[in-house]
Formats: structure tokens, C-alpha cells, sequence
């Protein structure tokens, strides 16, 4: 609850800084089509004999020029093989969606907050004896990260970040069979729907 409190403030906090802007400029604040953006995002993770790698199409709006928001859907593949202290074996196919906020607090460098709410198709075969199980859950997740990328808005963007799921769900794609965070690596790029005259 207090993640998502955090958020709101976040939005009221970008919007006190765009009615400021509203007061000096009257163009600033105005609804622009050269700041939406589509994209997508590649996402790759490992751990102990875990493997992710997934798929994050989104659109966007660049409401200032430091802060992106906007909504993604995702889809993701996750495995984990057996270990000294398990011998089952995952697999699980997720999909979902949710919303993210990217503040680039220079040009180069972001930070991105994205909350989402997955499904999940798992199956769960035991090696020693091969009984498979296959379970349907949900899960939400929490992805916190830091990258490194370009950001010109009207044009093009492109990042590389490094992500963890911060929420300690057990069932969220992101954790692996012992409850620990999958580092998550995603590579994204995009275009801006109306380019920049500039």
C-alpha cells in the first residue's frame, strides 16, 4: 500500500511542476502528440539455474522532459531446473500488464517504477518420482530499476536497465522456486508517434 501511495505522489508531484510551468509558458502543460512514444521493451534474467526472458510492448507520454509515463503489457518465460535443495523442475508462461513511470533525471541516465499484475500458467514436474502439476495463479510485482540510455523526446528513445522485484510475493514471475528476486535486464527502444519539426 505504501508503494502505491509513493506513486500517487509521484504523479501529483510531476503535476505541481507542470502547473509551474503552465504559469510561465502557456504552450507548457498543453497536450502534445509528438510526446506519446511506442516502444518495446526485451527483458532477460538468471539466477541460480533460472533463466527469463520475456517480451514488454508500451505507449507512453512524455509529460515533462524528464519524466515518461504510461502503460505496457508484458510477456514472459521463466524456467528453473532442479537444485541441491529441490528436485522439481518449473516452468512458467505469464502475461500482464500494468504502468511505469521512466524519470530521466539527465539524458543519459533513468530510473524506472513499474508496478504489474500478472497471470500465470506453471508447471511443476518432480524429477525423482515424474509426477507434473500444472497450477493457474496471479501475482503482482513491483519492478524498481536503474539504466542507462538516450531520451530525445519527439523522436527516438532507447534504454538498458537493471530491474528487481521489490514486493515478496512468492508467485510473482520475477522470484525464483526460493522466493528470491530474479535480477531482470531489459534492453528498450521506441519512437515518438508525431516527430518533432525541430
Amino acid at each position: 500500500m505504501r508503494i502505491f501511495l509513493f506513486l500517487i505522489f509521484i504523479f501529483v508531484l510531476s503535476n505541481c511542476f507542470l502547473a509551474q510551468g503552465q504559469a510561465t509558458d502557456p504552450e507548457k502543460g498543453k497536450f502534445k502528440k509528438e510526446n506519446i512514444f511506442l516502444g518495446t521493451g526485451l527483458n532477460l534474467g538468471f539466477a541460480n539455474k533460472s533463466f527469463n526472458v520475456g517480451l514488454n510492448p508500451e505507449i507512453g507520454y512524455s509529460i515533462t522532459k524528464w519524466l515518461d509515463a504510461g502503460i505496457s503489457l508484458n510477456l514472459n518465460y521463466f524456467s528453473q531446473n532442479p537444485s541441491d535443495y529441490s528436485n522439481t523442475k518449473y516452468e512458467n508462461f505469464s502475461y500482464g500488464g500494468g504502468s511505469f513511470l521512466r524519470i530521466w533525471p539527465v539524458n543519459f541516465f533513468n530510473i524506472q517504477i513499474q508496478p504489474e499484475y500478472n497471470w500465470i500458467n506453471s508447471t511443476q514436474k518432480t524429477l525423482s518420482n515424474n509426477n507434473s502439476y500444472k497450477y493457474n495463479y496471479q501475482a503482482g510485482s513491483l519492478l524498481v530499476g536503474v539504466g542507462y540510455g538516450s531520451h530525445f523526446i519527439g523522436n527516438r528513445y532507447s534504454y538498458v536497465t537493471l530491474m528487481m522485484d521489490v514486493l515478496q510475493n512468492p508467485n510473482s514471475p520475477y522470484r525464483d522456486q526460493f522466493n528470491d528476486p530474479i535480477p531482470i535486464f531489459r534492453a528498450g527502444f521506441g519512437m515518438y508517434l508525431k516527430p518533432s519539426k525541430k
